[in-house]
């Protein structure tokens, strides 16, 4: 199923289009509802549930993209290994398996659960207000990488000394750093002290 440009429908069984539907939750990560797609980033922002993944080779260096530059939000910058949205009903962890292998085009090795983040993020660029109740995870890229090219304009894996560099000389999401140190501790926990997370 297409998930970009948020206003993407896919097809059901029947032929008919439909909207891309995301689960709103409450301050506790409980599902209240459902919203679609656009609709829940447009400002103030509709409170749902989401997922970023860290993913690191076997040298303890992250894996980073660059979004496409065809995606609605944030287009061109660079972010975490993978995020997005669990569709109404999905468990997040099968989310974050399912979106990574469609942008990366790899199955994540000992993906873990990191923890949750809340955050209120807006998009000065786009205009749009992200949200997110988000499930973190973190794991191992072991496989080549075979990047969808109208997701990921361009990888890297990055030491956390490289990701610093990075950082300070080019654009990246609104919710990386959020996200990242929220996912910190299992990041720690799965490269070790030497890699410097």
């Amino acid at each position: 199923m297409p998930t970009t440009p948020a206003t993407a429908t896919h097809s059901s069984s029947n032929g008919t289009a439909e909207a891309i539907m995301l689960e709103l939750v409450d301050e506790d990560g409980i599902t209240i509802g459902t919203a679609e797609k656009l609709a829940a980033h447009q400002p103030p922002g509709q409170l749902h549930r989401a997922f970023s993944v860290f993913l690191f080779d076997e040298q303890g260096r992250l894996l980073l993209q660059r979004r496409a530059l065809g995606k609605y939000h944030s287009p061109g910058v660079w972010s975490n290994t993978c995020c997005g949205h669990p569709y109404p009903g999905e468990a997040p962890f099968a989310a974050a398996a399912r979106r990574t292998h469609e942008e990366l085009g790899i199955s994540p090795s000992l993906l873990a659960e990191a923890g949750t983040v809340r955050y209120n993020h807006p998009d000065p660029a786009s205009g749009l207000v992200e949200q997110e109740f988000n499930h973190l995870f973190v794991g191992m890229a072991q496989d080549e990488l075979r990047p969808d090219p109208e997701e990921v304009g361009e990888t890297a894996f990055v030491t956390a000394d490289e990701l610093a560099e990075r950082h300070a000389r080019s654009p990246f999401s609104a919710w990386f750093m959020t996200v990242l140190d929220a996912a910190r501790p299992a990041i720690r926990e799965l490269t070790g002290p030497s890699a410097g997370w």
